[in-house]
């Protein structure tokens, strides 16, 4: 039993760094640039997405009708989840321990569900409780800076794989009218 719960445990913190590097090569590779004939994460996230919500006064919700392009479609939760389980089981036929894929379906799912809902109250903030931390800002204005250089800060969540492949950005390089609000930081040059 403990070392089906180490197997697990290791399963959860290997899971929960994949997903940064899975959130960010997904991000980057098929939500940013058509991919082949598949076209449509790009169309609804690249297009439609960031023509919605920028970096200014439009980052967060204008219009009730652009609701519906914050959150990804219902199915792409279990696509994308059984995607990533996928080095998981394999990983775990060649070691006979299937709590690792445990372990990793626990950690991919709640990063999914986490992307989502953080994701949500960033484009559409209401003064909830997960707003009020410095954690929650800080990763906002990580995403803010992504609607205004959308080729740098690919991840919501966990911006370790944006620190890890050089496309994490803790500034603007220049000024401009940025989104406010109380859980929005200043990403302003310093100078």
């Amino acid at each position: 039993m403990i070392f089906f719960a180490l197997w697990g445990l290791i399963g959860l913190l290997v899971g929960i760094v994949f997903a940064s590097f899975f959130e960010w090569t997904l991000h980057k590779y098929v939500m940013h640039r058509p991919v082949g004939k598949f076209r449509y994460a790009f169309q609804a996230h690249a297009v439609v997405h960031h023509q919605v919500f920028k970096a200014d006064h439009t980052y967060h919700l204008q219009k009730e009708s652009d609701k519906e392009t914050i959150p990804m479609a219902w199915w792409n939760g279990p696509v994308l989840i059984m995607i990533g389980m996928i080095p998981f089981a394999i990983i775990s036929w060649l070691i006979g321990e299937w709590a690792f894929t445990a372990g990793g379906l626990l950690a991919f799912a709640g990063y999914y569900a986490t992307y989502e809902y953080l994701h949500w109250c960033m484009h559409l903030p209401k003064a909830r409780r997960v707003e009020k931390p410095r954690l929650f800002q800080r990763i906002n204005g990580h995403h803010l800076l992504h609607h205004r250089y959308m080729h740098k800060n690919f991840n919501v969540v966990l911006p370790l794989a944006d620190l890890c492949l050089g496309t994490l950005m803790l500034r603007s390089k220049t000024h401009f009218a940025q989104a406010t609000g109380p859980a929005v930081p200043n990403v302003q040059p310093l100078s």
